[in-house]
């Protein structure tokens, strides 16, 4: 199939790195907008000494560049350069479907953008390995084998997740590296620091907004990060030095009662005593994120196919546990596992349903609108918090930055029919169950995204839409913006202030939920949620255009000056 092409520049964990200073590979892709263009950017900029023993392939910086197939090759050329900082677990596939429709909605109007999504420098440890062999043979088989079951691929063997000292020099990759990778990168794409100020637009998705933020303040030898953006656009986020502006949550200048919680984080993560990679024990940690790109995979290859996935995966404690907060009705099928996942019969799409959908999935940062269940009854799931928990108005701030607005819903029939998953774009009134409350538990203006678009972006991109290893320190660093050490380096604060700024937020996202400041203009996408912003259809149900796209398409074109 067209989509196998994608994953031929996917590389494995053992794989040599180039020695060239720069590569560009070209993707093929399933995508419907054939217009676009997409390649593979890898360049040369080593890591300091300071951060210790890494893999070599971890000394070069990766983006996905996406042009107009009739547009310039040389990205200087391009009438704006739009470049995206990911969001906290996310690497530069979850953009595919934004920047697709970014570029071929500003070439309606006769205007070349390029949209360049960033990879942070931990996506270098993932082993694709097995998603590449289970997309060559079209088997997800392939890939369980590989990650679960020691099967041998081209002679290699999984290693493992990495959370032992072979990750420890991620302990060094906080807000610094990050911003700094931003800036080397840039000034080598392009070079001409007047290209750079006309043309560039800075931004990025949820926490990728802040780091932006912080980018535009930060002080590069003299000279400041925002004075290399024309602009910047925030995806479901804020353009700003403060994770309040974000979620809510209060920033912690300091994390300890002596007055130096900086150090005393640095120093927990120079002696392992602290993790350097965040991972709880279920649902957010590296092998769940390498779960989301399998679930993907089945899911583009054979969505209407019953999945075994539960049941040729091999059990393990966070198997279950994952399984348990996202597939549990109640805290007493949490608590026994009676009624288990295994019990249910579901469509490979259904599955990646219950993963991500917004009417399933708890935790809002990884929230999508594509579509509901089919083909059997589905119950209320209260489980990890009440169904409703979202209709008290006294807790509707938080439901909102953490949990999401949307009732939640479960297969309610055992050992039954075979669920499947009804499209974005096939709901209709009847089609959706109501609650206990006599509320449907969705409508078509709650449901955004593509089913097609969203596995192809977690499953057949170069560079995956998960991340598997999320730096400790970057998380660390951006609850402590304000202190003393950052503070230091962040001497421009009339950076982010000196450019146009355009939010594009959710309307069952996390940043309108949390009070957005609105810094710039702000639009807001009526029914998309968190990740919406990232994945939504070309098509949308209210037969207008996809507003994120185009607003942003218009945004760089009337913000970045003509040649």
């Amino acid at each position: 199939m067209a989509g196998v092409a994608a994953a031929a520049v996917l590389v494995p964990a053992h794989a040599e790195p180039s020695d060239a200073a720069r590569t560009e590979v070209p993707v093929t892709s399933t995508s419907a907008i054939s217009s676009v263009t997409e390649s593979v950017v890898t360049v040369q900029i080593p890591l300091p000494e300071s951060v210790g023993p890494h893999p070599a392939a971890c000394d070069r910086l990766s983006y996905l560049r996406y042009r107009d197939i009739d547009g310039p090759r040389r990205s200087a050329d391009a009438d704006a350069v739009l470049v995206a900082q990911p969001g906290i677990f996310e690497g530069a596939g979850a953009f595919d479907s934004v920047a697709r429709n970014t570029v071929a909605a500003a070439a309606k109007v006769g205007r070349h953008v390029e949209f360049w999504a960033l990879d942070r420098r931990s996506n270098c440890l993932e082993d694709h390995t097995g998603i590449l062999a289970a997309l060559a043979d079209e088997d997800v088989h392939r890939a369980v084998d590989y990650y679960y079951r020691n099967a041998e691929i081209d002679g290699h063997r999984f290693g493992g997740y990495l959370l032992d000292d072979r990750s420890a020099w991620l302990g060094h990759l906080g807000i610094a590296q990050t911003v700094q990778d931003e800036f080397d990168l840039l000034t080598a794409e392009l070079p001409d620091p007047t290209v750079r100020r006309q043309k560039v637009l800075c931004g990025g998705h949820s926490l990728g907004g802040i780091i932006t933020g912080a980018f535009a303040e930060w002080d590069f030898d003299g000279v400041a990060g925002g004075d290399q953006c024309a602009g910047y656009f925030a995806l479901d986020s804020a353009i700003d030095t403060s994770l309040s502006a974000l979620n809510g949550i209060p920033d912690m200048v300091d994390l300890s009662i002596g007055g130096r919680g900086y150090d005393a984080v640095t120093a927990g993560l120079d002696s392992g005593t602290l993790p350097r990679v965040l991972a709880l024990p279920a649902v957010i940690n590296p092998e769940t994120m390498n779960l989301l790109g399998i679930a993907g995979l089945a899911a583009y290859l054979a969505p209407d196919t019953e999945s075994d996935l539960a049941h040729y995966i091999p059990n393990s404690l966070d198997q279950e546990a994952t399984y348990r907060v996202l597939m549990s009705r109640d805290a007493a099928t949490a608590a026994t596992g009676a009624p288990s996942v295994r019990d249910f019969r579901v469509t490979n799409a259904a599955v990646l349903g219950a993963f991500l959908d917004a009417n399933s999935q708890p935790l809002a940062l990884l929230q999508t609108g594509f579509g509901f269940f089919d083909g059997g009854p589905v119950a209320e799931k209260n489980f990890p918090v009440p169904g409703d928990i979202a209709t008290i108005p006294a807790l509707q701030g938080l439901t909102g930055t953490m949990l999401g607005p949307d009732r939640k819903a479960i297969p309610a029939a055992p050992n039954g029919p075979l669920y499947t998953w009804r499209d974005y774009d096939r709901l209709t009134d009847s089609a959706v169950p109501a609650d206990s409350h006599g509320i449907a538990f969705t409508d078509s203006g709650q449901e955004v995204t593509d089913l097609r678009d969203l596995a192809r972006s977690l499953a057949a991109q170069p560079l995956d839409f998960t991340e598997w290893y999320f730096p400790t320190k970057l998380a660390s660093d951006t609850f402590q913006l304000h202190a003393p050490d950052i503070t230091g380096r962040t001497t421009h604060p009339g950076a982010i202030d000196a450019h146009p700024t355009i939010n594009l937020i959710g309307g069952s996202g996390i940043a309108l939920a949390s009070g957005h400041p609105g810094r710039g203009s702000t639009v807001v996408a009526p029914g998309y949620h968190h990740l919406d912003v990232l994945t939504a259809a070309t098509n949308q149900n209210n037969g207008q255009p996809e507003i994120v796209s185009t607003t942003l398409a218009r945004f760089a074109i009337h913000t970045t000056r003509p040649h």
